[in-house]
């Protein structure tokens, strides 16, 4: 048994990273955030799904930047390019997660209180496009890592 080298285990993270956290970003939609409002009080719930967001942002910019780092070590290898469009779909999710999370809950919690110029609903709304688009960014992202490498014709 032969061990493998460091670029077949960065490779490896390289394919698996994006999958895994798509998978958990559409859970996080489809599963973990309607369930509580299907049980709970409104006001229980929204608590249950503030929680639920605040771990999956953590979670995404330790994925995001775990990317950006690997495609950083394959630059610097010379495996790619120092920018390459799975870098810029990952640093696009990050985006998302700082201005859609990060950016936008201190709002939320102002407009909640009754300050601010847009309503907790208008504010929601921008939340859900944000993190619509962060999906659509790791969805593509895990889409072109998996996908097999394009051989030129002979």
């Amino acid at each position: 048994m032969s061990k493998a080298s460091p670029g077949s285990s960065l490779a490896r993270a390289r394919r698996l990273l994006p999958p895994l956290w798509a998978g958990l970003l559409l859970c996080v939609a489809l599963v973990a955030t309607p369930a509580p409002f299907a049980v709970l009080e409104r006001a229980q719930a929204g608590l249950v799904v503030a929680f639920i967001f605040k771990r999956e942002a953590f979670l995404t910019l330790a994925a995001a930047l775990a990317f950006v780092l690997i495609e950083r070590r394959r630059a610097h290898a010379g495996q790619g390019g120092q920018f390459t469009v799975e870098m810029a779909l990952a640093l696009g999710a990050l985006f998302c997660t700082v201005a859609g999370y990060f950016g936008l809950q201190p709002m939320m919690e102002a407009a909640r209180a009754g300050k601010g110029t847009l309503t907790f609903g208008q504010l929601h709304g921008i939340s859900l496009v944000f993190f619509g688009l962060k999906i659509l960014c790791v969805m593509v992202l895990s889409w072109r890592v998996v996908a097999p490498a394009k051989t030129p014709a002979a």
